[in-house]
C-alpha cells in the first residue's frame, strides 16, 4: 500500500474572532496552555510517519516558521543555566528529520485554493490535511484512525462527526452509503447546508486523507457565492472518479477556531496536566 509522507496544513487564515489576540500572532500560534494550536496538529501528523509539512501561509506569518525553526541561541543558553531537561521542549527530537515548508497564498480564496498551492510539492502522491483549528484528543490519533482505512481501502478517506442539526450548517456533511466495518462509503457531499436540507447528521471535521487527483477537481471547481473555492466541493466532484470513505472519529474534539472551544481546550488539556492539575481545580472551585 501507498505510505503517506507529506501533510498540508493551512494557516493563511486572518483569525478574526482572536482579534486583538491574532493581530500581531497567527490564531495558530496562540497556546494550549504551552504548546502552540499548531504543534498539536504537526505532531499528530509525524506521529503516522509523515515526513514533510506544507504550511499554506501568509507573509506576516513569519512567526510559524520562526517556532519549527532550531534555535540554538536559546539551546545553548538553556544548558548553560542547567535547564537542558527543557531543550527537547525548546528544539523536539521529533523535528530534526522532517521538512517543513511554507507556501504564501497571495489571496485568501477558501480552503480549496489553499490547499492547490501545495500541488508541486505533492506531485502524485496521496497526503494528509491537518486543519489546526481543530484539536483532537485520543488514545489513537484522528489521522491515525483515517490510515487505517487509507491503508485498507487504498482510497481517500475523511474524518467525520455526529453533530446537532443547529450546528450542522457550519460544515460540510456526508450522504452515507454502505458501511463495513468503520469505513463508510460517501455517496455525496454538501457544503453547509440547511439543517431541513442536511443529507445527514455527519459533518466533515478536519483531518483528510486525499488522493493527489483533488488537484484536478480543485482546478475545475467554481467560486462558491462567497468568492472562495471550497474544498468540500472539489471533493464531491472527486466522488464521480473514486470511492472515498468516511470514519466517525472516536474521540474528543476542541473546536479551537472558536472562543468556546479554545477555552474548553485549555481547560480540559489543564486538568490533563499532572503537574499543574490540582491547583486548576482549585482555581476553578473558588471562581465558583
Amino acid at each position: 500500500h501507498e505510505v503517506i509522507t507529506k501533510a498540508v496544513l493551512p494557516v493563511a487564515g486572518l483569525g478574526t474572532r482572536f482579534l486583538p489576540a491574532s493581530k500581531a500572532i497567527p490564531k495558530e500560534m496562540l497556546p494550549i496552555i504551552d504548546k502552540p494550536l499548531v504543534q498539536y496538529a504537526v505532531e499528530e501528523a509525524i506521529e503516522i510517519g509523515i515526513k514533510e509539512i506544507i504550511f499554506i501561509t501568509s507573509p506576516e506569518k513569519y512567526s510559524i516558521e520562526k517556532h519549527f525553526n532550531r534555535n540554538d541561541e536559546i539551546e545553548l543558553r538553556l544548558e548553560k543555566s542547567g535547564k537542558s531537561g527543557f531543550i527537547d521542549k525548546l528544539n523536539p527530537k521529533i523535528f530534526s528529520d522532517i521538512k517543513f515548508h511554507y507556501i504564501n497564498q497571495e489571496n485568501q480564496n477558501g480552503l480549496g485554493h489553499a490547499i492547490l498551492q501545495a500541488e508541486k510539492f505533492i506531485g502524485d502522491e496521496s497526503f494528509a490535511i491537518l486543519l489546526p483549528d481543530d484539536l483532537f484528543v485520543s488514545k489513537k490519533s484522528c489521522l491515525n484512525q483515517l490510515l487505517d482505512i487509507h491503508t485498507n481501502k487504498n482510497a481517500s478517506v475523511i474524518a467525520v462527526n455526529i453533530i446537532d442539526e443547529d450546528n450542522i450548517h457550519n460544515y460540510g456533511v456526508i450522504n452515507p452509503g454502505s458501511q463495513k466495518d468503520d469505513a463508510i462509503e460517501i455517496d455525496d457531499i454538501i457544503e453547509k447546508p440547511s439543517a431541513d436540507k442536511a443529507p445527514s447528521n455527519m459533518a466533515v471535521c478536519g483531518r483528510y486523507i486525499l488522493s493527489s487527483n483533488i488537484f484536478k477537481h480543485l482546478k475545475s471547481t467554481e467560486f462558491d457565492k462567497s468568492g472562495e473555492i471550497q474544498l468540500t466541493d472539489a471533493i464531491k466532484s472527486l466522488l464521480s472518479d473514486e470511492k472515498i470513505y468516511a470514519k466517525i472519529y472516536e474521540g474528543e474534539k476542541f473546536d479551537c477556531g472558536s472562543k468556546q472551544g479554545f477555552v474548553h481546550a485549555t481547560i480540559a488539556l489543564a486538568l490533563r496536566d499532572k503537574s499543574i492539575s490540582d491547583d486548576i481545580i482549585k482555581i476553578i472551585k473558588e471562581i465558583d
